[in-house]
């Protein structure tokens, strides 16, 4: 039975077709991704701008196509913070409805996490139980702690790179104020994860590099960061996942990309079309996290949600 998934989120719309495969993975037949930035312009009054959602229900006739033509038994179209947090989420729905004929489900941050979770765990070859994983996304940024059992806990955040972009980096390049507004945000957030996630019972000194927990990273930031220190011309996802990225290289290239213009990082190897502003709050919060928790380095993953949508409609397990 072959099965297509579609990741709305805030800044990318993705689909992957797929069927089960070897050890209760998957194997999958197409995959396409397309930046839409359907976050860029949202306001809390006015919810998903008109012309945001233009180009992201243009991105998802493409994909209708594409399920049409590879004969997909089952359609799963997930949508996640922009959707849920705008005012508008009902008429976008609706409109997305008419012109495709894709019918959306919007879940909870609770509900992405245990999603991409799953997927994470699909390709993931390191064994150790406890891990502080992270998905870096358009308007939120989701934080699971996992033990033997799968999940022990997980929080989305409302920090996503879109929302970050628009509202602090002004300049280009960025400048100092500008920077420095950007971490304080990053560094508050993270800091009210770890008074909640004390709160709830986690032992924070368990799920940090000292305490031997691996951190794991999936999401476009993320990967791309890995394509990066690799210096990959072509985005390679055998050599994505389960590379191990050191936080030194992290800062660095933090760093790096600040001190350059907009056009400037257009011209980087690696960098995603699109990506240009939106690396910068991605590796504030990569680099941030890991300062937060002592992490030295990250596990990266090129597999979350769109896996996890599809595995769980195999498997029955979260939603």
């Amino acid at each position: 039975m072959r099965y297509a998934s579609i990741d709305i989120g805030t800044n990318t719309l993705r689909l992957l077709i797929a069927e089960p495969g070897a050890d209760k993975g998957l194997r999958p037949i197409l995959y396409k991704r397309a930046i839409t930035r359907l976050g860029g312009g949202y306001s809390e009054d006015g919810g998903i701008s008109d012309e945001a959602a233009r180009r992201a229900i243009k991105a998802l006739e493409d994909f209708k196509k594409e399920i049409d033509s590879s004969g997909v038994a089952r359609v799963l179209a997930f949508a996640t913070s922009v959707v849920r947090r705008a005012k508008n989420s009902a008429a976008f729905k609706s409109e997305v409805l008419e012109k495709t004929g894709l019918e959306i489900t919007v879940i909870t941050g609770a509900e992405e996490a245990r999603l991409s979770l799953q997927g994470v765990l699909s390709v993931i070859k390191d064994e150790s139980p406890e891990r502080l994983v992270i998905d870096i996304g358009g308007g939120s940024t989701e934080f699971i702690f996992t033990d033997k059992d799968g999940a022990a806990l997980e929080w989305s955040m409302e920090m996503g790179v879109v929302h970050l972009t628009e509202r602090h980096l002004k300049s280009d390049p960025p400048v100092a104020m500008e920077i420095s507004a950007l971490e304080n945000e990053i560094g508050s957030v993270i800091g009210e994860l770890r008074k909640r996630a004390s709160r709830a019972g986690i032992d924070l000194e368990r799920y940090s590099g000292k305490g031997g927990a691996i951190f794991v990273g999936t999401a476009g930031t993320i990967t791309t960061l890995a394509a990066l220190d690799q210096d990959l011309a072509v985005y390679d996802k055998s050599r994505i996942n389960n590379y191990v990225l050191k936080k030194a290289n992290v800062e660095r290239m933090y760093r790096g990309l600040l001190s350059m213009s907009i056009k400037e990082r257009e011209r980087v190897l690696s960098l995603e079309k699109g990506r240009e502003d939106l690396i910068i709050p991605g590796s504030a919060i990569t680099l941030l996290t890991m300062e937060a928790f002592g992490f030295s380095s990250i596990t990266v993953v090129d597999a979350g949600l769109l896996e996890g949508i599809i595995l769980n409609e195999i498997n029955k397990t979260v939603l």
